[in-house]
């Protein structure tokens, strides 16, 4: 192992040792923090200088997007009219590992004026953040993972990570289902995993379909027209009644009987995989798709055919 393996190594244990000891300390201030926020009716305002606001700005986004409603304010412009942006059903958030960084103590006694809440994350209950707190979460950090011991490395990492256990816990307590963050995050890979359903992403138009006994030749020139190397084959009602594919049809080539005059239903698969619930989410589908090893499904209601889902579009999508 080379000497800045080891260096690396040792970084990624000392956090990862800070943070396992916090877990094993969380009281029921943590708790009472968690009920706090809760409660709130407003907005969480998150604030912080430094290192802590660069943390802090990340837990702000975390909590708006699962659930809590929730934005960054720097302390530094909070005194410069910014504190007008605190409203009377909001709560601060406020960071600070000393719990006496300047900038942040400064407004503390004018939103306590306010009547607003306070949430403090600092190492210290009796630091000056941590007096103005109504609810405290401590930061507890015996090393930090810079060799001087002074560069926020295991103290941020912490932050962090007790950022996102707030968020957590809110989520849990608001009941936050897959559905409510999928509205949270409509763009993206992650947007279209929870966001997108069978009936938003299927083909509708144009849909390649034969009669029960159209002959093995006109199917393989409906098969061509349709570009998706597949045939829907429904009976006299238009109920969906067997699937040709093209790996069917490379199949009937090897047949002795192999004749272009056939009804196509001969080489078809019949009763095959169907989804008839348009609102299911595409992502779901495509976990179908790959459980039956199939490249297409065909999208019905009360069996009749209403689109086809191929696994090539989904994966264009980037599901």
């Amino acid at each position: 192992m080379s000497e800045m393996i080891k260096i690396a190594a040792n970084v990624l244990k000392t956090e990862a040792n800070e943070l396992t000891r916090n877990a094993e300390i969380l009281d029921g201030e943590f708790e009472k923090a968690v009920e706090v926020l809760y409660k709130t009716k407003g907005k969480v305002v998150v604030t912080g200088v430094g290192k802590s606001g660069h943390v802090g700005a990340k837990i702000a986004a975390t909590l708006a997007s699962t659930g809590t409603p929730s934005f960054f304010m720097h302390p530094t412009e909070a005194m410069h009219g910014d504190l007008g942006m605190i409203g009377k059903d909001d709560t601060l958030l406020a960071i600070s590992f000393s719990g006496e960084s300047e900038e942040l103590t400064k407004i503390l006694p004018h939103v306590q004026r306010f009547g607003v809440p306070i949430v403090a994350m600092a190492r210290d209950k009796f630091s000056t953040l941590g007096k103005f707190s109504d609810a405290f979460v401590k930061l507890d950090v015996s090393k930090e993972a810079c060799p001087l011991d002074a560069a926020p490395t295991s103290s941020t990492t912490l932050t962090l990570a007790l950022g996102d256990a707030l968020a957590v816990c809110l989520m849990e307590k608001r009941g936050f289902k897959k559905e409510d963050f999928a509205n949270f995050h409509p763009g993206g890979s992650l947007g279209k995993r929870l966001f997108l359903k069978v009936k938003d992403v299927m083909r509708s138009e144009n849909l390649p379909i034969v009669r029960w006994n159209a002959s093995l030749k006109q199917a393989i020139d409906t098969m061509t027209h349709g570009k998706l190397g597949t045939v829907l084959i429904v009976d006299k009602d238009d109920v969906l009644d067997a699937i040709l594919s093209d790996g069917d049809l490379r199949r009937a080539l090897m047949r002795e009987d192999f004749d272009l005059n056939d009804a196509a239903i001969k080489y078809a698969t019949l009763k095959p995989k169907e989804l008839n619930d348009k609102e299911m989410l595409a992502i779901d589908a495509l976990a179908l798709i790959e459980r039956y090893k199939i490249q297409l499904l065909a999208v019905v209601e009360n069996g009749v055919p209403v689109g086809v889902l191929h696994i090539h579009d989904l994966a264009n999508l980037g599901l």
